[in-house]
């Protein structure tokens, strides 16, 4: 059984239950996807899928990708890998869509955090700053003391130090499914996923479970 499905982010907003309680949502739309390669014990040493997602014209892909694309298999612009439980009876060109998922499921989702380009330590680490007083007038948002000057008389790798912040991978985790619209390809999860409105998002089972 294939445990994840690719879509793309749309933004957020509320969703009112019966009681009249106001829901935080993102609104997610997923799929169609079509299974473009399908990975086996045997040849691969593990299983899994892989999902094209959104559809394209063909001379939008380079040749490579439109040889890898064959048996069937439209133009589509993402491809991922995605686990599966079992991969008996999954063929290439295969449709997984929005139907995989239902109310109430508890989903992990992966994407992309929004860049925020560079930025200072206490912006990025969450840095106190330095002093207010005696004379520190220019280190309220320095980060101080980096390493000491003999022994190691060095600075650690990994280090925290201000650089480039956001436009990570990252993975929301144990989310639950509001609202499911298949005649839209549209899901509601409740709460925030990563990046910006329009990047692309894999919705996985979440760790312990299954879709």
């Amino acid at each position: 059984m294939i445990q994840g499905i690719l879509g793309r982010k749309l933004g957020m907003t509320r969703l009112f239950d019966d009681t009249g309680a106001a829901t935080a949502t993102t609104i997610v739309e997923v799929g169609p996807c079509f299974v473009t390669q399908v990975r086996t014990v045997a040849r691969d040493g593990y299983q899994g899928v892989q999902l094209g997602f959104e559809q394209v014209r063909p001379n939008k892909l380079t040749k490579p990708q439109r040889g890898h694309l064959k048996n069937g298999v439209p133009a589509l612009r993402t491809l991922r890998e995605v686990p599966a439980s079992d991969v008996d009876g999954v063929a290439v060109g295969e449709r997984v869509d929005v139907r995989m998922l239902k109310p109430g499921d508890r989903v992990d989702v992966t994407g992309v955090s929004k860049g925020k380009g560079f930025a200072g330590v206490v912006k990025r680490h969450h840095f106190a700053g330095g002093p207010k007083t005696h004379g520190q007038s220019d280190r309220w948002r320095a980060p101080g003391s980096v390493g000491a000057g003999t022994t190691p008389g060095r600075v650690f790798k990994g280090t925290r130090m201000a650089g480039h912040m956001g436009d990570e991978r990252v993975t929301v985790q144990n989310l639950q499914i509001v609202q499911v619209d298949p005649e839209r390809n549209l899901v509601a999860l409740r709460g925030a996923i990563p990046g910006p409105s329009g990047g692309v998002i894999m919705i996985k089972k979440r760790v312990g479970g299954e879709l």
